[in-house]
């Protein structure tokens, strides 16, 4: 029995385990680490639908709030910095509209 892509929707926990090697990044700045920009681009491939992108969005806003210190301007940055074109025309925030 083999799964297809179409079958499976992202989970929070690859969201956030994808993103884990950017912790430091996002919370203090400096170089982006080669393993937060690969798991950037993961999150990026895995997220193909609106639905994905939407509970990876929603993901990410809850579990921002555990990182208080993380700053919106590094996470804003961050797909620049890694070469990931994320399609969406808006800034990412901790207010953003996971629905739009």
């Amino acid at each position: 029995m083999t799964a297809t892509v179409a079958e499976s929707a992202i989970t929070c926990g690859q969201v956030v385990g994808s993103l884990i090697p950017c912790i430091d990044y996002l919370q203090n700045g400096g170089d982006v680490p080669s393993a937060c920009c690969n798991g950037v681009r993961s999150l990026n491939d895995a997220a193909e639908t609106t639905d994905d992108r939407q509970k990876a969005c929603s993901c990410l806003k809850s579990t921002a709030n555990t990182y208080p210190k993380a700053k919106e301007s590094f996470a804003a940055a961050l797909p620049d910095a890694c070469g990931v074109d994320i399609h969406i025309p808006y800034k990412i925030s901790r207010d953003i509209d996971c629905k739009s």
